[in-house]
């Protein structure tokens, strides 16, 4: 991931109302959520909550997928791992034992 794809990501989850809906598509992969129940999560507009689900379709870190006559939003897990690589990529200049905390806490998260 590039510094610019990077900071695109970055902005779109720069908001608390983007942060929460992609962190609920998170804990819902695979199978992910209809746009109604991201809707109905968020407590805002219909039409409100779609800018926001555009910008993060816009960065890359939704994929929207229509089932019959739905449309089902799905968190890009490719996305989350490229930006958590490239934050943590130069860690501790190199020295591996100094993040083994931080991989230790992501195998037992999830």
């Amino acid at each position: 991931m590039k510094s610019t794809s990077a900071l695109d990501v970055l902005s779109a989850l720069a908001h608390p109302t983007r942060l929460d809906a992609f962190r609920r598509l998170v804990r819902s992969e695979p199978d992910g959520l209809s746009t109604g129940q991201l809707v109905d999560a968020s407590g805002l507009t219909q039409s409100t909550f779609s800018s926001h689900l555009a910008i993060l379709v816009g960065a890359g870190l939704v994929l929207p997928e229509k089932r019959g006559r739905q449309m089902i939003q799905r968190a890009n897990i490719e996305v989350l791992r490229d930006l958590m690589l490239f934050l943590a990529k130069d860690c501790c200049e190199g020295r591996a034992e100094l993040c083994e905390p931080l991989v230790a806490e992501l195998s037992h998260c999830c």
